[in-house]
């Protein structure tokens, strides 16, 4: 169900993807990247737990940014500029798609509306998110001439900050998940995860590939 086997990612890995839709998918991608440290905000202030807050806030840091380190957002925004979206497009949001906006709101939703394990189950898409690493960057790199290294330089300390956030997630649900209809709690929120990541392609698809 992970959205790496969706077919506007495959397009984008074979190579095949014009550099106009590759600015649409940085673009509204980008919509997702911004409510990242917004949902896990959020996720922090519903916890009573020291050490669980000293733990998540990481991804917060790993995304803002601290003084003198840019985050993944600043990252993100590095990204779309190098594929030739004007930076304060992307900022603005405003071209994104609706179903764009829908989806991302959906995440934040799916983090505040329900249980604890709900929110942090959700985020276990880390787990695969260093295999998709691995196929695309070299991938882009390979295949689109006018990306480069520091183009895709988002995607580097994804490669660590993914697993140690997924590994620490993981046994968090394996805890808490005690009861099968916990677990099955646990399995449905990675599931509506899998689903808002991979309706944020289906949109591009429609909109950018066919129809078009």
């Amino acid at each position: 169900r992970y959205h790496i086997h969706h077919p506007f990612h495959k397009l984008m890995n074979a190579g095949e993807l014009t550099k106009a839709q590759m600015q649409a998918w940085a673009l509204n991608r980008y919509c997702y990247q911004y409510i990242i440290p917004k949902k896990d905000a959020l996720i922090l202030s519903r916890s009573e737990d020291p050490e669980f807050r000293r733990e998540w806030r990481k991804r917060i840091i790993d995304h803002d940014g601290e003084e003198g380190s840019e985050g993944g957002i600043a990252r993100w925004i590095k990204l779309a500029e190098g594929v030739g979206v004007d930076p304060e497009l992307v900022i603005s949001r405003n071209q994104a798609l609706p179903a764009t906006r829908f989806a991302v709101n959906g995440y934040i939703s799916l983090v505040s509306d329900y249980s604890m394990l709900v929110a942090v189950a959700s985020s276990l898409t880390e787990l695969f998110s260093p295999v998709a690493i691995g196929e695309r960057v070299p991938a882009m790199l390979a295949r689109y001439d006018y990306i480069t290294e520091d183009t895709l330089a988002y995607f580097k300390p994804r490669m660590t900050q993914a697993p140690r956030d997924a590994d620490f997630t993981l046994e968090l649900v394996k805890d808490w998940a005690v009861t099968p209809d916990q677990q099955a709690e646990a399995v449905d929120a990675l599931i509506a995860k899998c689903d808002i990541l991979w309706a944020m392609l289906d949109a591009l698809y429609h909109a950018y590939v066919s129809p078009g």
